[in-house]
């Protein structure tokens, strides 16, 4: 039987030489990778009083919506800056050359909502962490982030449960 792991392909010197990348887009294609995933994703909240799934972009799309389906519950997005055409609030975090910004409806999480946070990947934890703090601003109260793949030696996990998350992941991959 198939792992998620397995439906993972590995695409070495990519975005840049010396860094082998973990590419979720095979398990997205294959209708039993992708419905593994979520149903694995999902198991440690079912039952749990989340009011919201909020996926980062743009993979954590597709995940969170899935996982959002399978709860009956809504689906947020959080997207790179001026993409989101109402009103928004935004957090920037570094790259490893440069820094980004990602927004949120303002209105999207209304104080006290239980919110799952989802994305494909888990590497230096800027992005999960600049939507943490999104969340954060609007009330919501986090109840778990929830990734595919974690990247334990970029030090993501550690920077997030440093922040007091509650982290799953279904997968972990060593080195860059």
């Amino acid at each position: 039987m198939k792992t998620v792991r397995d439906y993972i392909r590995t695409i070495p010197d990519f975005p840049h030489e010396g860094i082998l990348f973990r590419d979720v887009t095979t398990l997205f294609a294959d209708p039993r990778g992708l419905r593994l995933a979520v149903d694995q994703l999902l198991h440690p909240y079912a039952g749990a009083p989340i009011d919201k799934v909020v996926g980062l972009e743009a993979r954590g799309f597709i995940l969170g919506g899935a996982i959002a389906h399978q709860l009956g519950k809504g689906f947020v997005p959080i997207r790179k800056k001026g993409k989101l055409p109402g009103p928004t609030i935004g957090e920037s975090y570094t790259l490893e050359y440069g820094e980004a910004s990602v927004e949120i409806h303002n209105d999207a999480i209304q104080p006290g909502e239980k919110i799952l946070l989802v994305d494909d990947l888990l590497a230096t934890g800027g992005t999960a962490e600049a939507g943490i703090k999104l969340i954060e601003r609007l009330g919501g109260e986090i109840l778990g982030c929830a990734f595919i793949i974690d990247l334990p030696d970029l030090g993501g996990r550690d920077k997030l449960v440093e922040m007091g998350m509650n982290i799953h992941s279904l997968c972990t991959f060593e080195g860059l």
